[in-house]
C-alpha cells in the first residue's frame, strides 16, 4: 500500500478543487468536507487498483462524485429562502424563522477553494463556479443531472467520460445535460447580471455600504442598492425584494442606532462580503451574521446574510468575539 505521506503529497494540492466540487453538489461546507475526506480514504485504500488509465485528478473526481451522489440519496436540497416562497409584502414585521428540519444553503470561504494564484483564468473560473446564485440553482436539479452539468460545464469532461462514471450512455448524458441547462437558465441569473464593477469602483461601493451600515444610515445605504435588489437572511424564511422594502425593513428592524454593528471584510463564494459583529449591552461585539454581496455596475443587487450561525465564523478564520483592535480597523481591512 502507498505510504500515507506519499499519498498526501500527491493529493493535498487537489483538496481545494475537490472541496469546491463537493460543495457545488451538496451546498454545505461541512457536508462537502465530509465527502472529500471519504473520497481520500477510499482512494488511499484502493490506490493499488489505480492503474493510471486516467489521471489521478480524474480518478479522484470519479470517487468524489459517487460519494456525493450517495450522500444525496437521503437528503433534501439546500435552497436559499427565495427558493421556498415569494418575498414578504410587509417589512414592519420580524422575519419568520424556518423549521429546524429545513437545511439551507451555506456560504464557503474563498480561501478553502482557492486555486493556483499564478493562473488568473483558473481563479476567475473557480470563483464563478461557486457563486451563491449558481450553487443555489444547482440544488434544484436532480442529483444525477447536477453531477452531469458540473462535470460537463464546469470541469469540461467529455460526454463519454461522464457516461462511464455514471454507468450510462453518452446519449443519456447529453439528454440530462440539455434538461439541466434549460432548468438552470430559468433559475440562475444571466452572466451580465453578475458582472462586477471594476476593482476600484467595487471597493468604493463596498466601503460606502459598510460605512452606511455601521452608521445606521439607511437612506445612504438604500442609494447603493439597485431598484430590484434582494435581501435574504437564512435561516429566516422571510426575504425582501426591492430597494424600498429592504430599506424599510432595515430601518425598522435592524439598523436602529449607529455603532451597533462592526463589519469586517470577507470573501465567500467568489464574492465580496462582510462579517457582522453586534454590540451587546455589555459593549462586547459578538459574531452575528455573514453577508455575501452581489455587486454590479448599477449597484448592489443581492445581499444574503447568514444569521446566527456561529459555526460558520471559524471557517473564515474569524473569532466569536471581536477584539477591540479590530473594531478600529472596521471595514478598511483587506478583502482578500
Amino acid at each position: 500500500m502507498l505510504a500515507s505521506e506519499e499519498f498526501a503529497r500527491l493529493t493535498d494540492p487537489m483538496r481545494p478543487e475537490l472541496l469546491a466540487h463537493c460543495y457545488r453538489m451538496l451546498g454545505s461546507v461541512a457536508d462537502a468536507e465530509d465527502q472529500v475526506q471519504e473520497t481520500l480514504i477510499r482512494a488511499w485504500r484502493s490506490y493499488g487498483d489505480f492503474e493510471g488509465r486516467a489521471s489521478l485528478r480524474t480518478w479522484l473526481y470519479r470517487i468524489a462524485t459517487n460519494a456525493c451522489l450517495r450522500a444525496l440519496e437521503n437528503r433534501s436540497r439546500r435552497p436559499l429562502p427565495s427558493g421556498l416562497g415569494g418575498p414578504a409584502d410587509n417589512s414592519d414585521r420580524p422575519p419568520a424563522v424556518g423549521p429546524a428540519d429545513i437545511a439551507l444553503l451555506q456560504p464557503i470561504p474563498d480561501a478553502l477553494v482557492s486555486t493556483d494564484p499564478a493562473d488568473p483564468a483558473s481563479i476567475v473560473g473557480s470563483r464563478t463556479s461557486v457563486r451563491l446564485a449558481l450553487v443555489a440553482a444547482l440544488q434544484y436539479l436532480p442529483a444525477r443531472q447536477r453531477a452531469v452539468l458540473i462535470l460537463r460545464d464546469v470541469l469540461q469532461w467529455r460526454a463519454a467520460e461522464v457516461a462511464g462514471l455514471l454507468g450510462t450512455t453518452t446519449t443519456a448524458v447529453n439528454s440530462m445535460l440539455q434538461r439541466a441547462r434549460e432548468q438552470l437558465s430559468q433559475l440562475a441569473p444571466a452572466q451580465d447580471e453578475i458582472r462586477e464593477p471594476d476593482e476600484p469602483a467595487q471597493r468604493r461601493l463596498l466601503d460606502q455600504y459598510a460605512a452606511a451600515f455601521q452608521n445606521a444610515d439607511v437612506a445612504a445605504l438604500a442609494q447603493l442598492l439597485r431598484d430590484d435588489a434582494v435581501l435574504e437572511m437564512p435561516p429566516m424564511l422571510t426575504w425582501f425584494a426591492g430597494r424600498d422594502q429592504i430599506a424599510r425593513f432595515l430601518a425598522t428592524q435592524i439598523l436602529r442606532h449607529p455603532g451597533q454593528f462592526t463589519l469586517i471584510p470577507i470573501s465567500a463564494n467568489g464574492q465580496p462580503g462582510f462579517a457582522e459583529y453586534l454590540r451587546g449591552r455589555d459593549g462586547v461585539r459578538r459574531a452575528f451574521g455573514l453577508q455575501v454581496i452581489t455587486a454590479t455596475p448599477a449597484g448592489i443587487a443581492h445581499v444574503v446574510v447568514f444569521v446566527n450561525q456561529p459555526e460558520l465564523f471559524p471557517l473564515f478564520g474569524l473569532p466569536a468575539v471581536l477584539p477591540p483592535a479590530a473594531i478600529t480597523a472596521g471595514h478598511t481591512g483587506d478583502r482578500g
